[in-house]
């Protein structure tokens, strides 16, 4: 091993290798993806990267939430629908960032790891999309724009949900007409039939 391999430790490692592994992906997709390849381009070894992350599926997450941001500012254009075609725009905009492919590669990873499953779900949980879409109904009913909720779980995924599923079907970028129509045609009136409840 050469003597710049040697000092590269901790941050500036995983850096090298999350940059490697996202740079693979652009080039080779998912199924292309392999650990030799981008152990070849981080200029470190495969039990190096093993140690970080025991699979395939668990680099390209890790290498895919260091290139999209998880947080932005704050959506509040003044409306309940408004805000949420924001929100769905932003959501489309992340999506057009990955590779459907990666998607794909990694759903399929889940469908045959519970170990993959499990940590797709603890990212899909985590991220700051609740935070952000429960201001918004809360902001719409101070407007009385909506009663009062507390959004189900799913209720707050579904956005992700939705936009990742189109996206999935349609192409890497969705048309500004599909995000309105999900927003107009599905997540309105589930929020409003919730109000209702």
């Amino acid at each position: 091993m050469s003597e710049t391999r040697s000092r590269r430790r901790g941050e500036q490692l995983e850096t090298a290798i999350l940059d490697a592994a996202w740079a693979e992906l652009n080039e080779v997709g998912y199924r292309g993806l392999t650990m030799e390849r981008v152990a070849s381009r981080a200029g470190t070894s495969k039990p190096v990267i093993y140690r970080r992350w025991a699979n395939r599926a668990e680099l390209v997450l890790a290498a895919w939430g260091r290139q999209v941001p998880e947080r932005s500012r704050p959506v509040d254009t003044g409306g309940l629908r408004s805000d949420l075609l924001e929100l769905f725009s932003r959501l489309a905009r992340r999506t057009e960032g990955i590779m459907n492919g990666m998607i794909a590669g990694v759903m399929a990873e889940a469908f045959r790891d519970p170990e993959v499953t499990a940590l797709l779900q603890q990212r899909i949980n985590s991220a700051p999309l609740a935070e952000g879409l429960r201001r918004i109904v809360a902001r719409a009913a101070e407007r009385g724009e909506l009663p009062p909720l507390d959004l189900p779980r799913r209720a707050v995924r579904l956005p992700l949900d939705l936009i990742r599923n189109e996206a999935m079907i349609c192409g890497s970028r969705l048309p500004e007409d599909a995000v309105t129509e999900l927003v107009d045609d599905v997540y309105l009136p589930l929020l409003h039939g919730l109000g209702s409840r």
